[in-house]
């Protein structure tokens, strides 16, 4: 009998795997020379360097240098800019001023314009934002210049917005779409953001209806390194992660792409989103966007994008992206079950397969499900408790995640291997059905539930292929068994990293059951190894390593910093102080302050809001300064037909950056705050009582407007919070060390002041 080369043919699968990657991004040169009409990664990042120079998120300092450079910028373009400022507090009742910066390339005919977007304010408090979205901004900057300088006139007019304010509510696009002239004229939406510091740049559509035609045009425009599926549209969809494109799709019925990338998840809103932590790679495939699509959709048929049609759609090497009708969903199910059920009767016929032997099948099948799908779910849990500082990186994606992937990942194909071991003795048409059947099922599942995957079935039919040569041949040859496996390496191997890394390490399960998945649909190959029990002693064995290396990897340095937090917490009511932290596991730096691990459950039941809702984990007594607290004038308190009317204004005699507002338990029938009306969606869907969070920008004041019953006792909670702990000349705070960076998605390095006001 003829051996399958095992060791070739495990290196081409290895080959394959890493093409399926390789394939995602553009290489970057720092020594290549470019031509003035196409886009420069090197141009764009000068720009990333002069937006990512410091923090400059609404109300601090640079924040006005940021807007002043990217207008300066966009006229040495040649270009007519304006602003456009407003308060607006979007869906979620988040208060700001936010100016945008606007800029137009004319057209040579009346069309809808193509609108570019990306937002210059970085995340509040610490982050440089050179990826989110500095990254977004130069990619615009770059592309647009490279484009004037072909000297041609485009169809539609070019609408560059550079929105403000979009990480404290949408509130830049929410002033656009809602107040701006110009939305009547636009037509399409590029929108280019981040949610990391590298990785591929995924493509996610905004739609409100079909998305056939945006899925035809952008394949049509033909950029060289597309990253899109429509599953990862259709998880995206039931995620609360909007973005300023949703403002435009949402109200004002504008359709778009959006262009994010999402890998070093650690970096996503901290002191690390810096130039030197963006992947240049990862900026040229920005820009192997938009050069294609600026080209194609500024002299496109704008008005023309809407369909009631559905496509799928995925990308896969050499093809680029794919896409197909949902009409195909259900006709290709049913042709994989008849050409299954064809083969079976075949291979019954020329007495290949056996009952017995199937049904034995299904236990290599269910084991490596329950076992790898355990070990996935679990995996998280079992790393925090073994490494309890992991809980402060509230991302959930550690420092050294990507060892982690590949160690469960290998873990998995470790079971697999062991459980397939065991049941050499089968022949590998009977262990195929299993399988097949539990593949079948999945996609019968997500052709009804879940549309944007049934891209799953395709590897499916090269499987059915592998099944007919098994049933007809003895001896297949392997290198044609390799080759059948190819589309399920490139269709599935990037969404084994793509999970964890988008939605967190507690999304390990994902990995380990698609790594199973993927191994089911190589089987007809990796049947014919003769040695899978030292395939699989391998797999452990790497695992063990990666483990290893995970571990020395897992304490905290400069490169990679330890999330921190501190606050000064001052109760004017009661005349009482605090140190509250956020953190789990305490710091050095914060222990200097907390020195007792006591929580405060009243504090903590009712604190500033935070990302992940997180709260107060210790408190501590702190001593009395001297903080102003705000001014509070009640200027109207009124019954009018049975209903409350009640208007007060809240100055601070103190420079703050953020103010928010809790009510007890209460219906604020409306609300409105220096102007803004809150929408009645978010007054009835308000969560632990929190009115507004007004982001301040020079000490302004918050006039409210309130109408609530009369009936009941109205108690409002005043929360003023100003970033300059570490700067305030009341407190000598020393700085942080090398190892450690102010904690994300919460306030932090704060002076926060609770004060309530009863209506009785």
């Amino acid at each position: 009998m003829k051996k399958t080369p095992t060791v070739l043919t495990l290196l081409l699968v290895i080959l394959a795997t890493y093409w399926s990657f390789r394939v995602l991004l553009p290489h970057y040169n720092p020594d290549e020379v470019v031509v003035d009409t196409e886009f420069s990664t090197n141009r764009a990042l000068q720009h990333v360097k002069e937006i990512s120079k410091e923090p400059h998120g609404v109300g601090f300092p640079a924040h006005t240098t940021v807007r002043n450079y990217i207008t300066n910028e966009l006229k040495n373009l040649g270009l007519e800019t304006s602003l456009q400022e407003g308060y607006t507090s979007g869906d979620w009742g988040n208060l700001s001023k936010a100016e945008n910066i606007l800029a137009r390339i004319k057209g040579s005919e009346s069309g809808k314009a193509l609108l570019l977007l990306s937002h210059y304010d970085s995340s509040p408090h610490s982050s440089h934002g050179a990826s989110d979205a500095g990254s977004g901004v130069a990619t615009i900057l770059e592309s647009v210049r490279a484009f004037l300088k072909t000297n041609t006139t485009p169809k539609n007019d070019i609408i560059i917005l550079i929105s403000d304010a979009e990480e404290l509510g949408l509130n830049g696009a929410d002033l656009f779409v809602n107040k701006h002239e110009w939305l009547k004229d636009v037509g399409l939406v590029l929108n280019f953001e981040a949610r990391g510091s590298g990785g591929p740049s995924y493509m996610l559509m905004e739609t409100n209806k079909g998305n056939s035609k945006l899925i035809s045009e952008f394949i049509a425009a033909n950029p060289e390194f597309p990253v899109a599926n429509s599953l990862a549209y259709s998880i995206y969809k039931m995620l609360p992660n909007d973005t300023d494109l949703t403002v435009f799709r949402e109200e004002g019925d504008v359709e778009g792409f959006n262009f994010a990338f999402i890998d070093d998840h650690f970096d996503y809103h901290t002191a690390m989103d810096n130039y030197e932590r963006l992947d240049r790679k990862t900026l040229a495939h920005q820009g192997s966007y938009l050069m294609p699509l600026l080209i194609h959709f500024s002299n496109a048929d704008l008005t023309n994008l809407k369909s009631l049609d559905d496509n799928v759609y995925f990308n896969v090497p050499f093809f680029k992206m794919v896409s197909y009708p949902f009409t195909w969903i259900m006709p290709m199910l049913i042709l994989a079950i008849i050409f299954f059920i064809i083969l079976l009767i075949s291979g019954f016929k020329k007495k290949v397969l056996k009952g017995k032997d199937i049904l034995k099948g299904f236990i290599p099948v269910l084991f490596t499900l329950i076992i790898n799908g355990i070990v996935g779910y679990y995996s998280w849990t079992f790393l925090k408790w073994v490494y309890p500082a992991y809980n402060d990186i509230l991302h959930g994606f550690t420092y050294n995640g990507h060892a982690y992937i590949l160690a469960f990942t290998l873990f998995s194909l470790g079971t697999c291997f062991y459980a397939y071991y065991r049941f050499k003795v089968i022949k590998t048409a009977n262990l195929l059905v299993a399988p097949f059947i539990i593949w079948i099922l999945i996609c019968g599942l997500v052709a009804i539930y879940l549309k944007g995957a049934a891209f799953f079935i395709i590897p499916l039919y090269s499987f059915l292929v592998a099944f007919y040569v098994h049933i007809n041949q003895k001896n297949p040859n392997p290198f044609l068994l390799v080759f059948l496996g190819i589309p399920a390496l490139f269709i599935f191997a990037p969404l084994v990293q793509m999970f964890p890394v988008g939605l967190g390490l507690k999304m390990m399960v994902a990995s380990t059951l698609l790594t199973t998945m993927i191994f089911f649909l190589l089987l007809p190959l990796v049947t014919k190894y003769r040695k899978k029990g030292a395939l699989a002693f391998l797999s452990f064995l790497l695992f063990a390593g990666l483990m290893v290396s995970a571990h020395m990897n897992s304490s905290f340095s400069k490169e990679r910093p330890k999330p921190t937090s501190l606050l000064y917490v001052l109760n004017v009511d009661d005349d009482e102080a605090m140190w509250a932290t956020y953190e789990h596991q305490l710091s050095d730096w914060t222990s200097q302050y907390i020195t007792k691990k006591v929580v405060d459950n009243k504090l903590t039941k009712k604190v500033i809001s935070s990302k992940y809702g997180s709260n107060f984990t210790y408190t501590n007594d702190a001593p009395l300064k001297n903080v102003p607290k705000p001014t509070i004038e009640v200027q109207l308190d009124t019954v009018i037909n049975a209903i409350r009317n009640i208007r007060l204004c809240i100055t601070p005699n103190r420079p703050i950056n953020r103010l928010e507002l809790f009510t007890n338990d209460i219906d604020v029938l409306k609300a409105n705050v220096n102007g803004v009306e809150l929408s009645e969606h978010f007054l009835q869907n308000r969560n632990s009582g929190r009115l507004i969070t007004n982001y301040i920008s020079d000490k302004n004041y918050t006039d409210i407007t309130l109408e609530v019953p009369k009936d009941k006792e109205f108690e409002l909670t005043i929360y003023e919070a100003s970033n300059d702990l570490l700067d305030n000349a009341l407190f000598t705070i020393p700085e942080r060390k090398e190892d450690q960076i102010p904690m994300p998605f919460v306030l932090n390095d704060a002076i926060l002041t609770i004060q309530k006001v009863k209506f009785e």
